[in-house]
């Protein structure tokens, strides 16, 4: 009975690893969908416009700049989740231990600073930053630039959906603020479920929703890793109040996006080797949590 328990919470495990992944998956593909629906077919909304040349320009133009940024969150993501941040396959160098490396009892190995175990991923992992659920991985040393790409065109991607979705907030809210187009806006499944809404109204009412929320979501997300990247600090280190290996502003962006990091954003494809390795980072500062004091 117990090894039938652990069989099925091992099942249950392994798949509920993925679920954010496929829940992610099927909202952005829905967001874009819905877009490029309203870039298509419904703008723009004048019959005599639709046929312009102008028209067939100002839509290419949108579904361009719309699936360049869909293709590069799906290519950030998939190399984000392709490459892995862990000491597998790591010469971690054990003879050079030396200030702030520790000994990891799970994974039985000394590692060096700025790496720590994920019990999620169960290993150390190098300039750990923290375990993203979104995408169940931990963001570290070898793919924190894939990370934050992809942030960045979902943070853009989301505001030009939310821009898009603009017609349909003055669609709904056309007859006032009433009780009605509150509750369509807050709870459109309380609205579908009591018959009060078409399918079609609550769609677009869900999504754009959903990119309202995503995209206020997203850029926390982005700028608190912007501000850590500049800053030469991991999520980690944020939390103990700790700069020990903060270089200047443009330092800490090449250690983060490699040496190409004016360029490497553009398109994942594009080259940018990492200055350092992972294992050894230069010491600017001290080593101990901000207003700690040694007691005698």
């Amino acid at each position: 009975m117990s090894s039938f328990r652990s069989r099925l919470w091992n099942r249950l495990d392994k798949t509920c690893r993925f679920l954010p992944i496929v829940v992610n998956t099927v909202l952005v593909l829905s967001i874009t969908a819905e877009v490029s629906y309203l870039v298509v077919v419904e703008a723009p909304r004048e019959p005599e416009q639709q046929k312009s040349e102008s028209s067939a320009v100002w839509k290419s133009v949108h579904l361009f700049c719309q699936y360049f940024m869909l293709g590069n969150i799906t290519w950030n993501a998939s190399l984000f989740l392709k490459t892995s941040p862990s000491i597998r396959g790591v010469f971690l160098g054990g003879d050079a231990v030396g200030q702030g490396w520790r000994y990891c009892y799970t994974c039985e190995t000394h590692t060096p600073p700025r790496c720590s175990h994920c019990y999620d991923c169960n290993v150390c992992v190098l300039r750990r930053d923290h375990h993203c659920v979104f995408f169940g991985q931990c963001v570290g040393f070898r793919n924190y630039r894939y990370f934050l790409s992809c942030l960045l065109f979902m943070w853009a991607g989301l505001l030009y959906a939310v821009v898009m979705n603009a017609e349909v907030f003055i669609v709904i809210l056309k007859e006032g603020v009433t009780l009605h187009s509150v509750l369509l806006l807050i709870m459109p499944w309380i609205m579908l479920i009591s018959g009060q809404v078409t399918a079609r109204a609550f769609a677009f009412a869900f999504i754009a929703d959903t990119c309202v929320v995503g995209f206020l979501l997203v850029a926390a997300f982005l700028f608190f890793h912007i501000g850590l990247m500049l800053r030469g600090q991991t999520t980690r280190e944020w939390y103990s109040n700790r700069r020990p290996y903060s270089l200047s502003p443009l330092g800490n962006v090449r250690e983060c996006l490699g040496q190409r990091w004016y360029l490497c954003w553009l398109c994942p494809l594009i080259s940018s080797p990492l200055p350092g390795d992972g294992i050894h980072f230069r010491v600017t500062g001290s080593l101990e949590p901000a207003g700690s004091t040694v007691k005698l």
